[in-house]
């Protein structure tokens, strides 16, 4: 049995409409999940395969850092895929430069944070005082790398530099294993 606590903003997106999102983590994920709506607090249960179970807790903590259902459900699809949290709180001195980082990382309307996702191939996402991060290991260390040289104040060009070279690594790696 785990348990997990979830910003009390978040647990109706947990619960879903009618209970369909707990339920759907129930049944993908063959855990029970007791989910308290005054405190947060999450408790999973493992009701079938122990190794299945394994996601729920992730599942659960994604959604819980503003990934929608369907991003957080996607790490039943692949055994490789994991969710990944930066805590920006590591790497501000105060509320104004939390507030001016996560600027950064978001980026004019969204688009670093776009771009991060298209180039890396990984769901990105910034709530609160994380930026979370959800995709296969080589996609999340290149959005970790990128948030990095963000947060140490690269230039964005430089940033998207680095992304469009990792992307083309990366297609590049995937073709090359599709031919060999």
């Amino acid at each position: 049995m785990q348990h997990v606590k979830v910003p009390k903003d978040r647990i109706g997106t947990l619960i879903g409409e009618g209970g369909a999102t707990m339920r759907e983590i129930e049944e993908r994920a063959e855990v029970r999940l007791d989910i308290d709506s005054e405190t947060g607090a999450v408790r999973i249960e493992e009701t079938g395969d122990p190794v299945t179970a394994l996601s729920a807790p992730d599942i659960v903590r994604a959604i819980g850092r503003g990934f929608s259902p369907e991003s957080a459900l996607s790490l039943l699809d692949n055994d490789l895929r994991m969710f990944d949290l930066i805590d920006l709180t590591d790497h501000t001195r105060n509320e104004n430069d939390l507030t001016r980082q996560k600027g950064r990382i978001i980026g004019e309307n969204g688009r670093t944070r776009e771009l991060m996702e298209e180039l890396s191939g990984a769901d990105v996402v910034i709530y609160g005082t994380t930026v979370g991060i959800i995709g296969q290991p080589d996609e999340v260390e290149v959005v970790r790398r990128a948030v990095g040289m963000l947060l140490e104040g690269a230039p964005h060009g430089s940033v998207y530099s680095f992304l469009e070279r990792k992307h083309n690594e990366l297609t590049n790696d995937v073709s090359f294993e599709r031919t060999h």
